[in-house]
């Protein structure tokens, strides 16, 4: 592949697009004729398969995917045609690290490479009076983009006008085309790189740098969070890192605080909502997480299925949870010493749930209403982890508190915010944000369900948290600074 410039524009790029359906070696240059000759091998695969004789499932022949018994060949060809998109962002990401000499490869494994997401529907283009449906994710995103192309031609002149975005009940409005377009990936959920090695994709290049230089060795890791004391690999990551330690998103049905608006949605998922998407065909089980169905699915199985291999050990368990806890406390851990100490009474312990048990009976320690029932412990100088009794909720709160505030050893002064003395949480809305919106996204409506309330608050956090990401990056390409 030829090395391309840092200024190179993305369409700009020649790109090798290597088939890896089955046995084919075949290249591309152009994009069409990939997914043409794509769409011959998956018409040939299911041609096979059209007897009365043959029931079998449509499966996914390209290298390294694995994925088995879809319903139909429309299916099997929409998750082809990702493998197209996701083969050139995989080549779009070569060429930028062959811009980037000093970024070292990625250490994840070859073994995902060629994973990508099941497209269980025709992707739909909500824009107004549109509602094309296609099932090339390359096409479909071209075809949203040529919505904001004709949106801003016809909006720019000689006066500058604002661009409205034209996407079903979005009302947000940029200066600019970029701005939209950037704006528009918040609803198709497009992204734009992928790690030639590992697979993994990203809604821009800054999250695909971060993830090559988080696997850099600890060695050169010199930057030091100064509430958790762990070590990245660089300034930028750090700054971002240091985010996760501030609540400064608020629920707007309670008075949970939460560090960015996803983490908002899934407490409102979890916490608010009645839905349980994820049923189960074995019984009536259903639940709201695809974690929880598989674990459920763990209890029809009629023996156990997983066991230890280590010597002298005949654990089994129906169980992955289970397998790795048990192989966890009993082959990793063992008879080390306690790592975990409790900040009142100085006793202490080797699993950190045992310590929370003991912080929770014997000093009665809890959240506040409305929040999580985990405790976080921090690592501290001596090498004990200590439970963590401060929750920032702005940015400038943590940086302040970094300089004249490090994690002390030995006895606390009080059980902190844990028990509602000092450094309890408050609500995270006025100037006491960081410098995201923090109050209520949408307000509820006189009229309609809490579950379509609590959709259209969701919808709202994913569009800010990649605005927000958006943001972000550009600015850092222009090298201005992000608190």
């Amino acid at each position: 592949m030829p090395r391309v410039s840092k200024r190179a524009r993305r369409e700009d790029v020649s790109v090798e697009l290597a088939c890896e359906w089955g046995s084919c070696q075949e290249t591309f240059c152009d994009m069409q004729e990939f997914c043409c000759h794509v769409e011959e091998h998956q018409k040939t695969s299911t041609h096979c398969l059209d007897t009365e004789e043959d029931t079998a499932d449509f499966d996914c022949l390209w290298r390294d995917c694995g994925l088995c018994g879809m319903d139909s060949d429309a299916q099997l060809l929409r998750h082809a045609f990702f493998h197209c998109y996701h083969t050139k962002l995989k080549q779009w990401g070569l060429a930028i690290l062959q811009t980037q000499p000093d970024l070292g490869p990625c250490s994840v494994g070859l073994f995902n490479r060629n994973i990508v997401p099941e497209v269980t529907d025709n992707l739909t283009c909500l824009w107004e009076y549109c509602g094309v449906s296609m099932n090339n994710p390359e096409w479909f995103y071209r075809h949203v983009e040529n919505h904001a192309q004709s949106l801003s031609s016809a909006s720019t002149g000689k006066l500058e006008k604002t661009i409205c975005c034209g996407w079903t009940d979005c009302k947000a409005t940029f200066k600019g085309q970029f701005k939209l377009r950037e704006h528009l990936r918040s609803h198709t959920q497009e992204k734009i790189v992928a790690c030639p090695f590992c697979g993994g994709m990203f809604a821009n290049n800054t999250k695909f740098f971060d993830h090559i230089q988080r696997q850099t060795t600890p060695e050169d890791q010199t930057f030091q969070c100064s509430h958790c004391l762990k070590y990245l690999a660089t300034e930028r990551i750090l700054r971002d890192h240091m985010r996760n330690h501030v609540h400064s998103y608020k629920c707007s049905l309670c008075d949970m605080t939460c560090p960015s608006p996803s983490a908002v949605r899934n407490h409102m998922r979890f916490r608010h909502s009645t839905e349980k998407p994820y049923s189960c065909d074995l019984c009536d089980y259903s639940c709201k997480s695809e974690f929880d169905l598989h674990k459920h699915l763990d209890k029809h199985n009629c023996g156990p299925i997983y066991l230890c291999d280590h010597d002298n050990c005949d654990f089994a368990t129906r169980s992955m949870q289970s397998f790795k806890s048990h192989y966890k406390r009993v082959h990793e851990l063992g008879d080390s010493a306690p790592r975990y100490l409790c900040h009142v009474c100085e006793q202490s312990f080797s699993r950190g749930n045992n310590l929370t048990v003991h912080l929770r009976k014997k000093h009665q320690l809890k959240w506040p209403s409305a929040h999580p029932t985990r405790f976080r412990y921090t690592e501290h100088k001596d090498g004990f982890m200590r439970l963590q009794l401060f929750r920032h909720e702005s940015y400038a709160e943590l940086i302040g508190d970094s300089t004249d505030h490090q994690p002390t050893q030995g006895k606390g002064s009080g059980p902190g915010c844990a028990n509602g003395t000092g450094g309890h949480l408050s609500p995270a809305d006025g100037p006491n944000g960081a410098g995201r919106n923090t109050g209520t996204i949408a307000e509820q409506p006189e009229h309609g369900t809490m579950q379509e309330y609590i959709e259209k608050v969701c919808g709202d956090l994913l569009r800010e948290e990649t605005c927000a990401s958006g943001e972000d990056d550009v600015l850092r390409q222009l090298d201005v600074e992000v608190p």
